[in-house]
């Protein structure tokens, strides 16, 4: 049964950092690509970031380039979402998945609240 696992949200300051971590079981990880979506309050799901099995890694989102940064770790069978100068507008729950050409995996979310 293929689980992931997210962790690593909460509530921060404006202008703070937060790492999310997604765990990733019942899978070969490094089979996968993997992404970070998230979905704020009233908003639809929408691409954050992806990287792919051989670890090149997109921003796909403009109003986090440069602020977030998306990573893998297959030994551990984990990708990280690092997120730096948060501010309100990020304020979602956010989801990773893994894919490839024929599955779909979802993660059940981590709320991520910036508020001062």
């Amino acid at each position: 049964q293929v689980q992931l696992v997210e962790s690593g949200g909460g509530l921060v300051q404006p202008g703070g950092s937060l790492r999310l971590s997604c765990a990733a079981s019942g899978l070969t990880f490094s089979n996968y690509a993997m992404s970070w979506h998230r979905q704020g309050p009233g908003k639809e799901r929408e691409l954050v970031a992806s990287i792919s099995r051989l670890d090149r890694a997109t921003t796909d989102k403009d109003s986090v380039r440069g602020r977030f940064t998306i990573s893998r770790d297959n030994a551990k069978n984990t990708v990280y979402l690092q997120m730096n100068s948060l501010n309100p507008e990020d304020t979602a729950v956010y989801y990773c998945k893994a894919f490839n050409t024929n599955e779909n995996y979802w993660g059940q979310g981590t709320q991520v609240t910036v508020s001062s």
